[in-house]
């Protein structure tokens, strides 16, 4: 599943980008925007961090709650929250 929503906003990077929540290698959880690039490999991806204005590589398996959202709805640098 969440496979399949980072591929669509790949397909439709000008109209969709993906909320998602995200735990880094230390444990830390965040909130994030990004706007999918590229598969790096069958379990990672490469995206724009509209939170941090830059491109991130992202693990699929850190990744939760993932929902595709109108592009039109974020503006760069999109505040980034910590994950409850």
């Amino acid at each position: 599943m969440d496979k399949r929503i980072i591929s669509q906003a790949m397909q439709c990077s000008d109209e969709l980008v993906v909320t998602l929540d995200y735990v880094d290698s230390k444990g830390k959880s965040s909130s994030r925007v990004v706007s999918p690039i590229r598969y790096l490999s069958t379990d990672r991806f490469l995206a724009l961090c509209l939170c941090r204005c830059e491109p991130r590589q992202f693990q699929i398996d850190r990744c939760s709650n993932l929902k595709l959202r109108p592009a039109a709805n974020y503006t760069m640098p999109v505040a980034m929250s910590s994950a409850i």
